[in-house]
């Protein structure tokens, strides 16, 4: 299974915007810069983000993009899903707001869909990594960085 730009992309502004750790709003042309990305394309992606309720925006000359919550309480789950909609790792198999999982091959009661445990399985396997990963993990710590390149090269023993 394959995530679109949508996905890549809206991730990598919303890492951008955790990673500036400020309460000032950040112009899009500003993140689209840093990140290389086209400015049309993530005004498209903010404002689905921004239905979600995961970044607000502020308008006037100091206007912009922020979080509307801390990293830690955003899940890769909540961002994949507001940028691609449901996530189905084929087109037959969808779910219900409880979870079932369904096969548009068994409308008609006297079908049974063979490989309906296998796509649910991967569908669950995928939704568990990205509930399970937060917007925070995705943010380079500097310190961290710093910190291994300080540190001496250590002798490999023999």
């Amino acid at each position: 299974m394959m995530f679109s730009t949508r996905a890549e992309y809206g991730v990598r502004v919303m890492v951008d915007l955790a990673r500036r750790d400020s309460d000032d709003p950040v112009p899009l042309a500003e993140i689209a810069e840093h990140e290389g990305l086209p400015l049309a394309y993530l005004e498209h992606l903010v404002a689905r983000l921004r239905r979600a309720g995961l970044v607000d925006s502020r308008r006037g000359a100091h206007g912009g993009y922020l979080l509307s919550r801390a990293p830690e309480l955003i899940t890769m789950a909540e961002v994949v899903e507001a940028l691609e909609g449901a996530i189905a790792p084929i087109e037959c198999i969808s779910s219900d707001p409880d979870g079932t999982m369904h096969c548009v091959r068994e409308l008609d009661p006297q079908r049974v869909c063979t490989t309906k445990l296998l796509w649910t399985r991967v569908r669950g396997s995928i939704v568990d990594t990205l509930e399970r990963t937060t917007l925070a993990e995705l943010v380079p710590q500097p310190q961290l960085i710093e910190l291994e390149s300080m540190t001496p090269n250590k002798p490999v023993a023999a």
